[in-house]
């Protein structure tokens, strides 16, 4: 942060000027999250979008196609370049230019849904999911009116600013025209669709996501100002979102030990890692199952599940390259008798 930004935050604090004061503080959380600090910018964006204003309560016994949904505060480790993404997003929500319309593609598991939630916190909006279940209807023609319905209810949404519309899983609705069997059904729901998107509320953030994009409708791609790829992970990033994961986990069991190299090793023996969703799965069903009194049995736990082998072989564990007192760990049996049957 700059002289010249404490300068101007001073001066347009003194003249009332509030459009001038945020969009300063919106340049420093910009500034900081351009320099590394990705926390302390999110802590801004977070503190300028929360108002002091009263904000009238949505009453949800009103709402036939969308519901509200809660938003936990679980970890949501992503890589660099989805995150300058997300950065991105939160940066347009903010800005409130009209740059209000995403859409999240990737693998099952890579974190869209999660990340549509974590933006709703940052930015301090209530998340409302829409229910494709009561939207989709088997009756000739009445999914095109209920999709005009539905946008019609988001648009008569109270303080469109403070809601982030989440329309997770779009593919029944988005699919490519071409490849229906009813193209002329299909063809009435996707125009609606289209029109709904085009007359969205400018103040209305609203994020689709899909994990068949490649069967996209063309027409409803361009409608979304930034389509965001979720597949963007390494095998480095995946190991390292493990141990974020294990860590958020482990505070959460007041027996169960910390053996971090041990479990990197584990986890390194996995030849295709699974995406975050499937990892998280994974770590908290091993830590769920273990045996309380032993506070290793986690890891013994991931290893047959890793390994997709019940039985542990302790020739097959040094030839994997754990240590003698790692092999004691996974299974139970003393150093000493572990080096006697290796040495055998």
């Amino acid at each position: 942060m700059k002289k010249a930004n404490v300068i101007n935050l001073i001066k347009y604090y003194a003249e009332n000027n509030d459009s001038g004061f945020r969009n300063e503080a919106y340049q420093i959380a910009n500034e900081f999250d351009r320099s590394g600090d990705y926390q302390l910018s999110e802590y801004i964006m977070a503190l300028l979008s929360n108002a002091n204003t009263f904000v009238p309560q949505i009453n949800e016994n009103n709402l036939s196609f969308v519901r509200k949904m809660e938003i936990n505060g679980e970890p949501l480790p992503l890589p660099e370049e989805i995150k300058q993404d997300i950065v991105g997003i939160v940066n347009a929500a903010s800005h409130g230019i009209g740059v209000n319309k995403f859409l999240f593609q990737g693998a099952p598991g890579t974190g869209k849904t999660e990340t549509v939630k974590h933006i709703a916190r940052i930015l301090n909006r209530d998340l409302f999911i829409v229910d494709f279940a009561f939207v989709i209807d088997s009756k000739l023609g009445q999914t095109g009116k209920n999709i005009s319905q539905l946008f019609e209810e988001i648009n008569s949404l109270i303080c469109p600013e403070k809601v982030v519309i989440l329309f997770d899983e779009i593919d029944a609705l988005a699919l490519d025209r071409t490849d229906s069997k009813d193209l002329r059904e299909m063809g009435r729901a996707t125009t609606s669709v289209l029109k709904g998107l085009d007359g969205l509320n400018d103040r209305i953030l609203l994020i689709a996501t899909t994990n068949l994009y490649e069967h996209f409708d063309k027409a409803l791609i361009r409608r979304f100002d930034s389509v965001i790829d979720f597949n963007r992970y390494s095998r480095e990033d995946l190991i390292e979102i493990s141990e974020i994961i294990l860590n958020h986990y482990l505070s959460k069991f007041k027996n169960m030990g910390r053996n971090m190299r041990l479990f990197r090793k584990i986890i390194a023996l996995i030849n295709e890692m699974p995406y975050p969703g499937d990892l998280k799965n994974m770590i908290k069903t091993a830590l769920a199952f273990s045996n309380p009194n032993e506070e290793f049995d986690y890891l013994k736990r991931l290893y047959t599940t890793v390994c997709k082998n019940k039985s542990i072989d302790l020739k097959k564990l040094q030839n994997q390259g754990f240590t003698v007192r790692e092999i004691e760990i996974l299974t139970g049996i003393s150093k000493s008798q572990v080096s006697r049957e290796l040495k055998e």
